[in-house]
């Protein structure tokens, strides 16, 4: 989506001159930490109010950001004029409740990745902002990420040629608690990791439609979950051009995260984590690492600046400047929507063994 489209009228954006975004936060857990991490070091933007239902979490993300105030209740947040973008920041099975409560307020609203555990629910999330018609923007890091945004300005100025395929792989064997619950997650890795590569897909198959995808899917080793734990999605488009899509959460040594963009002339390669610049060895235990990291000893590589390196810091850089100026965002809960029904039909196909029709919300 072009950045510098305007908001249709009715959106919520354009900030009165010299006031700053004014956000809450709804969450306490991974994301919202790993947001605050990268909301320190964006402009024109302060943290009012954090809502969660461990207000001890609430509270310790307060003090870890050094303002706004905490509250136990997402309606306590609504309720009066102190917000005005609702960051939702928790897991997928709760994005709908709060979206309709945030757009009930007439608030714009940011929401984490996977949209919802289904393309059901996301199509309902989308319809929810667009019937209320507030400002809206979908959190998927991965297409602000330093290495994709890079690469997608050498495919814009004509670098490879013609983008022709593109080829992802995500994982890790360390998911969070709550996707082992595949009805809390909605599937398994391809549902919370393979979001991420249909995103990147139609980020630099731009302008063609996913018309059909076959997938196939397992639980090759863990015992922990129903879910698959390994799947591999091929999507094709309108345009004939495809995308291959691979998650697990069977990759032991850490979080693996690649991209390849074929062109007609050429070929970008991207590893996000595995060469972070830096090596180390330790003797001793040296404490965090990195995300998902399988060890703190012996051989390790640290992420120099995890909330840059994953996309969160040019993902609120963005949203910030494009609520502030009534744009529309790169990505909206429009992307999720669509990127939701591009992996329902892969867990079709799974069932089926056959190519199934992206059924895409209207």
């Amino acid at each position: 989506m072009d950045d510098e489209q305007a908001a249709p009228a009715g959106d919520v954006g354009a900030m009165p001159a010299g006031r700053d975004v004014r956000l809450g936060i709804v969450g306490a857990g991974f994301v919202a930490r790993a947001y605050a991490d990268a909301l320190r070091h964006v402009r024109h933007q302060r943290v009012a109010v954090v809502a969660s239902r461990g207000l001890d979490s609430a509270r310790s993300l307060v003090s870890a950001l050094g303002e706004g105030r905490a509250v136990s209740d997402v309606d306590e947040m609504l309720a009066g004029d102190e917000v005005d973008v609702v960051v939702v920041a928790v897991p997928q099975d709760a994005h709908l409740d709060v979206i309709s409560a945030a757009a009930r307020a007439g608030k714009a609203v940011i929401v984490t990745k996977p949209l919802a555990r289904d393309a059901r629910e996301a199509a309902a999330c989308w319809d929810v902002v667009a019937a209320a018609g507030i400002w809206n923007a979908y959190a998927e890091t991965s297409v602000f990420t330093p290495g994709v945004s890079r690469a997608k300005r050498l495919v814009d100025d004509g670098g490879i040629g013609r983008v022709l395929t593109v080829r992802t792989r995500e994982a890790h064997a360390r998911p969070h608690p709550h996707a082992m619950d595949a009805g809390r997650m909605g599937g398994g890795p391809l549902r919370g990791l393979g979001c991420h590569g249909v995103a990147v897909g139609r980020f630099f198959l731009e302008g063609a439609r996913p018309v059909e995808a076959w997938a196939w899917g397992a639980r090759l080793a863990r015992k922990d979950t129903p879910a698959e734990d390994n799947a591999l999605l091929v999507v094709r488009f309108d345009d004939g051009r495809m995308l291959q899509v691979e998650a697990s959460w069977t990759h032991i040594p850490g979080l693996d995260v690649r991209r390849e963009i074929h062109g007609d002339n050429g070929w970008i390669g991207i590893d996000e984590i595995g060469n972070t610049g830096v090596r180390a060895f330790a003797g001793s235990d040296a404490g965090y690492v990195a995300e998902k990291a399988a060890t703190s000893t012996g051989w390790i590589a640290p992420v120099p600046d995890e909330a840059a390196a994953h996309g969160y810091l040019g993902e609120f850089e963005h949203f910030i400047s494009s609520f502030g100026n009534g744009r529309l965002p790169r990505q909206t809960l429009r992307d999720g929507a669509i990127d939701a029904a591009v992996i329902d039909a892969g867990y079709r196909s799974m069932t089926s063994g056959r190519w199934e029709q992206v059924q895409l919300p209207t």
